[in-house]
């Protein structure tokens, strides 16, 4: 029994991507794989994940006094260094290796870890790109979206605007009700990718990807794990904007503008040269 458990509960196996699924990705910068983890390694990390991110939550108005951006999700970020477990899961090599293979970069640090809970009757998530807030001097950085069950089109399942990656005119926009208006509007243009997740699915989207994730509708919690990887040899540049500020000082302490980002915070978690 021992030896199955653990062969089923496994974060450091090697996913076999197809040249096909890397071309796709280099090209739309966004993929949905299927049967990335196991059922059983997704239980096993389930509830330690759902409980510290519970237990460490400070958004706790009701949902018809909060903004926007509160009735979107429950949000904690570095759950790694919260839970020796949950690091464990966060510092694992399967989802790693494919960040590194989907950008084509020789391997990969850890930028930040997110849990974004959408409660029942939680609000949509709107329209945004996550490198408006990385002070990162490239484009590789890559998130890996992590459903911890099955999640439905009413749920709010990650949303994309395929081809918007290319698009740099609302990129000075940090998410609001008044950049939701105006790229809302904008993403029109685009072919619109929202589709179910499958237990065990996990999509992976760029840095400048515009995404969104619907409301949910459902009387059930969509609990999801993020994890973000950046190239093992991206640098900090110059903040541009006081998100990029933030992020600097919360997430890259000690680094200083034109050093590689290795501070204790940004472990390489694959790298072809191990």
């Amino acid at each position: 029994m021992s030896k199955t458990i653990k062969k089923n509960i496994d974060i450091d196996s090697h996913y076999q991507l197809t040249q096909e699924q890397i071309s796709f990705y280099q090209e739309n910068e966004f993929i949905k794989l299927k049967n990335v983890l196991s059922p059983e390694t997704l239980a096993h990390y389930r509830q330690i994940i759902w409980d510290k991110t519970l237990a460490l939550n400070t958004n706790t108005l009701a949902m018809e006094e909060r903004s926007t951006y509160d009735k979107a999700f429950i949000q904690v970020i570095n759950l790694w260094q919260e839970n020796d477990r949950v690091k464990e899961f966060v510092l694992g090599k399967t989802l790693a290796r494919i960040a590194s293979e989907l950008m084509q970069v020789s391997g990969v640090r850890l930028y930040h870890d997110q849990a974004l809970f959408k409660e029942a009757s939680g609000g949509f998530t709107p329209w945004h790109a996550d490198q408006q807030y990385w002070p990162l001097s490239s484009h590789k950085t890559i998130t890996a979206w992590i459903p911890l069950q099955a999640v439905s089109l009413d749920m709010g399942p990650l949303s994309f605007a395929a081809g918007s990656q290319h698009d740099q005119t609302y990129r000075d926009l940090a998410i609001s009700d008044d950049s939701e208006m105006v790229i809302q509007k904008a993403m029109n243009d685009y072919p619109i990718e929202c589709a179910a997740f499958d237990i065990g699915e996990i999509s992976f989207h760029s840095g400048w990807m515009y995404h969104r994730a619907p409301a949910n509708k459902t009387n059930e919690t969509r609990g999801v794990m993020t994890i973000i990887y950046m190239d093992e040899a991206m640098k900090l540049k110059e903040p541009e904007n006081p998100n990029q500020e933030n992020d600097r000082r919360c997430f890259l302490p000690g680094i200083e503008v034109g050093q590689i980002a290795n501070s204790p915070l940004n472990p390489i978690i694959y790298s072809q040269a191990f």
